[in-house]
């Protein structure tokens, strides 16, 4: 707050003005060492007076722990043999951890697991339909258990992007939630979806045709979601966003400029460097990461239509699709005359209709 002032450890009006730190992020892990730590010295200084917050962090996050999936093998008793899972109980087997790296789709690579270890060199398999099938489990990601995942290895097959969106992916930021490379797989088929959407080939297939308003629709809802999400760091529901916008859009056929590109200034905190070459693509000379963050407008986000659920005695009988505007009175006719009505009604007249707006009609016989 004040590294060059030699009269005290911090002026007090330096340190009304930085306060305390906005946001810490930290494992759960952590609270034990750092957070108690950066306590007991924000509240000495606090109680001697020689700063005016008693906590050193606004807001406090503690993160999940990313667990690791782990793979076995299973030896048979006094031998260097090796039995598929499949067929595992048919021996008396001991499981081993072996290196997830030499094991894809739970499938062992045997020339790789034989130079893993010398003591594995010879080793023998049997196998199931030509196939040696691992064993797993969710355990905590350690070295004695094989199962730590190289993120180097995840950006040399999938790139950057893939590796941070599938990190957001896996779940709440607050929750363990296990790694699995399997997994990861959906998100690469994401961003090539959505480059494909940009081009053929080499050519640049954006229009500037006028946005149809599904398409607006789909981009509005996106726009809120993201942005509601990035302040709840929801970060793993934006993600999920992102997929259903480029289905919907990728159904509408929308090739349209407009649309494009403030999905790509959403994208670009989630996967910065697609999102980049996008954006350049888009014929701008400048850094995504410089534009202005897009606003949603609720007017595109009305329906122009609701689906009306029809219960008779509290039991839901069908559905019905009625313009948003139509008053309460008109949505009990529609009911009423719908032609799923006659069965239920069988001649009787309704003692007791009730509608709660944009969700449902109950009619009491």
């Amino acid at each position: 707050m004040d590294p060059h002032n030699d009269k005290a450890l911090v002026d007090k009006e330096v340190n009304a003005y930085w306060r305390q730190v906005d946001l810490y992020v930290g494992g759960t892990e952590h609270a034990t060492g750092h957070l108690i730590y950066s306590r007991f010295w924000n509240k000495f200084l606090y109680d001697y007076g020689y700063i005016c917050e008693p906590e050193p962090f606004k807001k406090l996050i503690n993160q999940g722990m990313i667990q690791g999936r782990s793979n076995f093998v299973y030896r048979i008793k006094d031998s260097n043999t090796f039995v598929s899972c499949e067929l595992k109980e048919d021996y008396e087997v001991t499981p081993i951890h072996v290196d997830v790296n030499i094991v894809k789709n739970d499938i062992l690579d045997l020339d790789k697991f034989r130079a893993w270890r010398p003591e594995f060199a010879d080793a023998e398999f049997i196998l199931n339909d030509g196939k040696y099938t691992c064993g797993w489990a969710i355990e905590k990601m350690s070295k004695s258990m094989f199962n730590v995942v190289n993120p180097d290895d995840v950006v040399a097959n999938y790139g950057a992007d893939t590796l941070r969106l599938y990190e957001m992916f896996l779940g709440p930021i607050e929750a363990s939630k296990p790694w699995d490379t399997n997994g990861i797989d959906g998100v690469h088929r994401f961003l090539r979806k959505l480059w494909n959407q940009f081009f053929e080939g080499d050519k640049l297939r954006l229009t500037d045709n006028e946005p149809s308003p599904e398409a607006l629709k789909s981009l509005h809802k996106l726009i809120k979601k993201v942005t509601q999400d990035i302040e709840a760091f929801s970060y793993n529901t934006s993600v999920a966003a992102f997929m259903i916008c480029l289905n919907e859009l990728t159904a509408l056929k929308c090739r349209d400029k407009a649309i494009y590109e403030p999905f790509v200034v959403l994208l670009a905190p989630f996967a910065p460097h697609i999102a980049e070459e996008l954006w350049h693509a888009l014929g701008h000379d400048t850094t995504v990461t410089a534009t202005a963050w897009p606003a949603w407008n609720e007017e595109y986000l009305k329906e122009s239509t609701i689906n009306y659920t029809v219960s008779f005695n509290g039991k839901p009988r069908f559905n019905m699709a009625v313009p948003a505007a139509t008053p309460r009175e008109e949505v009990e006719k529609l009911a009423l005359a719908h032609e799923g009505a006659a069965r239920w009604l069988d001649g009787k007249t309704p003692r007791k209709v009730i509608v709660v707006p944009g969700k449902l009609v109950n009619v009491v016989v």
